[in-house]
């Protein structure tokens, strides 16, 4: 009887251009997953901005709809006209200057969001608004009060700290005695 039926055969490995095509292959899906995971973390810092304006908006709304009246003593059978108006404009931004947001976050005191407080119907005091956690955006309101009352809720930022502002914008005005907002915000540099 003969063997010669049983051939050993050489075990095989890789050659060269196989290891090559893999290696790009995993190069290419790495630059896709940088590109993508740094998209994602940009987006959820501008996320920061967008609720923030956006809530500057919604409570620039509600200031308008509470009432407000001169603080005078009435003589009897008097009358006072209650009047409705937009939050004016804020003293500054927080924080103050786009330094201290230049790639990196902020703490902002409480005294900052406060400044305008004893003064009725002004800035971020009229608006009941401030952030107590760190943030990456300078966030500035400017509002004019009156039957025709318009306002810009603003946050710019820096995320990666090379100067250039990323700005979000939200604004409204007051048409027939109802404050319109914006549907959507104006986005400058978004991803800067």
């Amino acid at each position: 009887m003969c063997m010669r039926g049983f051939k050993k055969f050489d075990s095989r490995g890789f050659t060269l251009i196989e290891l090559m095509i893999v290696v790009a292959i995993v190069g290419v899906l790495a630059a896709l997953a940088i590109y993508g995971v740094r998209k994602y973390l940009l987006n959820s810092k501008t996320t920061e901005a967008r609720n923030a304006v956006g809530q500057m908006a919604k409570d620039a709304k509600a200031a308008y709809e509470r009432e407000s009246m001169k603080s005078d003593i009435l003589a009897g059978g008097s009358s006072a006209g209650v009047s409705n108006n937009l939050c004016t404009s804020a003293t500054s931004s927080v924080p103050a200057s786009a330094d201290s947001i230049k790639g990196k976050k902020y703490q902002s005191a409480a005294s900052e969001w406060g400044v305008d407080a004893a003064t009725p119907g002004k800035g971020f005091g009229c608006l009941r608004f401030s952030i107590s956690d760190p943030q990456y955006y300078m966030y500035s309101y400017v509002g004019s009060s009156g039957a025709a009352g318009t306002f810009a809720a603003t946050g710019q930022g820096d995320l990666n700290g090379d100067g250039a502002l990323s700005e979000f914008t939200l604004k409204g005005e007051v048409r027939s005695g109802v404050v319109i907002v914006a549907p959507n915000f104006t986005e400058v540099n978004p991803e800067e």
